[in-house]
């Protein structure tokens, strides 16, 4: 990377984006985080030496003017919940499909301005062959899904078209500190760990067996670190493994010596059972993942651990 180059970090207010935003401006670069605090918090920014702008990708003018001179833009920016944009179909495409238009336009007004669109693996949708590989047909199922591909399929035209350098990257299940166990649509990892750390019940839907795909979310920072400077198509990031839900509580109440129970509940319609990526492709590129699960559940668990403490 260069020295002292100037990126922006749509959503970097998030847990995914105040990573990288972290690691970035760490390293010394000109990092502008452009965030509407729809779902972020300004304290994950704490203690960084980042330009924030509160403000939403939705308007158009901002953006450019955010956007102006920038080596890369990092763009994570979105409506991120699932049962959410099913209940908010519109404000899910203005937000996911016309947000990373106004970037890929402001992208194409700065030349040579990478954008690097964060995306799920929730666009392979219920399809029971694994693992996923970037070749399979996706089969979107919810708004959140199809507008996530929409920005797949326009990054791609916009640098068949217009030269724009592009990447995206297909997160599995991504965990770490400042993930938000309090939100109502929170992930297994920060619930359980929270959970585990207070002793209390650890709710699993159905028996357990169902599996994920989880990786850490400073594997996550460095494959967007890597995307930023190669690669110019759609990779799966993910370590390949999967852990089943019942292996990951076991796990937690083990690394946090908790008297947590487990407690079974009926499984929720529309879950999908298993999801394995294969991350060959983007391996190739060039990608190497630093932590293994349980050594990425103990750093998450000293930082949920910490946080308790102080409150």
């Amino acid at each position: 990377m260069n020295t002292m180059s100037k990126y922006v970090i749509t959503g970097g207010a998030g847990f995914i984006g105040s990573h990288i935003a972290e690691y970035l401006s760490k390293e010394g670069h000109l990092v502008t985080v452009l965030d509407s605090l729809r779902t972020g918090f300004e304290e994950n920014l704490t203690g960084l030496n980042v330009d924030f702008v509160h403000g939403d990708i939705r308007d158009e003018n901002l953006v450019n003017e955010v956007i102006s001179g920038a080596e890369a833009i990092f763009h994570l920016a979105a409506l991120v919940s699932v049962p959410e944009s099913l209940l908010k179909i519109r404000e899910c495409i203005e937000i996911n499909t016309i947000g990373t238009i106004n970037i890929l336009e402001a992208a194409k007004n700065n030349a040579g301005c990478k954008v690097v669109l964060s995306t799920s693996a929730a666009n392979y949708g219920n399809n029971p062959v694994l693992p996923k590989v970037e070749t399979m047909s996706p089969e979107p199922m919810t708004p959140y899904a199809v507008t996530k591909l929409d920005g797949e399929y326009y990054l791609k035209m916009y640098l068949d078209q217009y030269d724009v350098p592009t990447a995206s990257l297909r997160y599995f299940n991504v965990f770490g500190p400042r993930q938000n166990p309090e939100s109502a649509y929170a992930a297994a990892v920060p619930i359980f760990i929270s959970k585990a750390l207070q002793n209390e019940p650890i709710t699993i839907y159905g028996d357990g067996s169902q599996t994920r795909d989880f990786i850490y979310v400073k594997d996550v920072v460095r494959a967007n670190i890597l995307a930023s400077q190669a690669g110019n198509e759609t990779y799966n990031v993910a370590l390949g493994h999967s852990t089943s839900v019942l292996e990951l509580a076991e796990k937690i109440i083990k690394i946090t010596n908790s008297k947590s129970q487990i407690k079974f509940l009926d499984e929720r319609p529309g879950d999908i059972k298993h999801s394995r990526a294969n991350p060959e492709k983007f391996n190739q590129l060039g990608f190497q993942p630093q932590y293994s699960i349980d050594q990425a559940l103990e750093e998450t668990i000293l930082f949920y651990h910490q946080q308790l403490v102080s409150k």
